[in-house]
């Protein structure tokens, strides 16, 4: 799984309609996003708790409305060219982006009842088989798979231990999440023996995406995904 982290993030403004719709001109077919509530209530896509680093205004993104957060710039620290993106709602890109991506969706935020929140949006669009819902947190993973069991679901990792693997299990997650310097073959097949999807995610480097393809993993979250893409097609891998 070639995987756009925060759409084509490295070419342009993450978490914007602009990052999303270039991941799909250069032949994504995945896409990672992240969500936050609004002080009023809306699910929104953005990655930091505050939107001092991509937007041009200060704060929580819980202590603003949608109207505020929606008269906020969300492009131009990026590039000129950018200016006017604004801060999505999950709603629309799930409207827009049905039968066209599969969307990974990171729960950043804290806020009571956003994983139900999430699950039930995905649930208005009928994508439960287009969505994939990941988290660092293990209690937003637990509220997910007791709320919406159909819905595929993984954890994001620092370090994968015994403790980690028999937590997954439990919780009923279909994927194991780990930091890609942290990925190994002996990894990859000791997951995937106990039935884990393995997913990499800080993939910083060009040379760390290919000891990760070449470890086995199943996928990885990538800010320069045509680069993956032109490595897989190198190496004869199958993609998608």
């Amino acid at each position: 799984m070639v995987i756009a982290h925060r759409g084509a993030s490295y070419y342009a403004p993450e978490n914007t309609f602009a990052a999303f719709d270039l991941a799909l001109q250069l032949g994504v077919h995945h896409i990672e996003v992240d969500v936050h509530l609004t002080s009023d209530g809306h699910i929104v896509v953005i990655h930091d708790d505050t939107v001092d680093r991509t937007t041009n205004g200060l704060g929580l993104v819980t202590r603003h409305t949608l109207e505020s957060l929606r008269g906020l710039d969300a492009g131009s620290w990026f590039g000129t060219e950018f200016e006017g993106e604004t801060i999505p709602l999950f709603d629309e890109v799930l409207a827009r982006y049905k039968g066209r991506l599969h969307i990974h969706t990171e729960i950043k935020g804290h806020s009571p009842y956003l994983s139900q929140q999430t699950a039930d949006l995905i649930r208005k669009h009928s994508m439960e088989k287009q969505v994939t819902v990941t988290s660092f947190q293990q209690t937003q993973l637990e509220e997910i798979r007791a709320y919406a069991p159909e819905l595929s679901t993984g954890w994001l990792v620092e370090r994968t231990s015994d403790a980690i693997i028999k937590q997954a299990q439990a919780i009923g997650l279909t994927q194991l999440c780990p930091r890609a310097d942290t990925i190994t073959p002996g990894l990859v097949d000791r997951l995937h023996a106990q039935g884990f999807v393995v997913r990499a995610w800080g993939v910083s480097t060009e040379e760390l995406m290919q000891r990760v393809v070449k470890a086995g993993a199943d996928g990885m979250t990538v800010n320069f995904p045509d680069k993956l893409i032109a490595f897989l097609k190198r190496q004869k891998y199958l993609w998608k």
